[in-house]
């Protein structure tokens, strides 16, 4: 599957972003997405998942409350929708997809968008 991000771009804190994640084939529904972020220096680190069904989804205890992470198959995009967002937040945020579930570790995922960047302005 391959997974272009989009959605990016310069925000005031307090603000709010919807980011995009398109994935091409006929198999998007029978992955979990996710989403991870990398800051400038810092290692990339867990966001968001959803299960295949969009019945399942877990956080990042810095983004709880904040974000969500929806998803549309007959779209085949999945979406992370950030409200309230701080200067902490500033990264490049990547999609994964993954067939298993509750899957945290960047490591683990063969499947990656190509990044799109967050700035949070205070």
């Amino acid at each position: 599957v391959q997974l272009q991000a989009s959605g990016g771009g310069l925000v005031q804190a307090g603000g709010s972003l919807r980011l995009s994640c398109v994935a091409s084939g006929r198999t998007f529904g029978s992955y979990s997405m996710a989403w991870f972020r990398q800051a400038p220096g810092k290692e990339r680190e867990f966001v968001a998942t959803i299960s295949w069904s969009g019945g399942g989804t877990y956080y990042a205890d810095s983004v709880k409350g904040r974000f969500t992470i929806p998803r549309n198959n007959t779209k085949n995009t999945v979406y992370l929708r950030m409200n309230s967002l701080k200067p902490e937040d500033t990264a490049v945020y990547y999609c994964a997809a993954d067939p298993s579930y509750y899957v945290l570790d960047p490591r683990e995922y063969d499947y990656w968008g190509q990044g799109t960047l967050v700035t949070v302005s205070s």
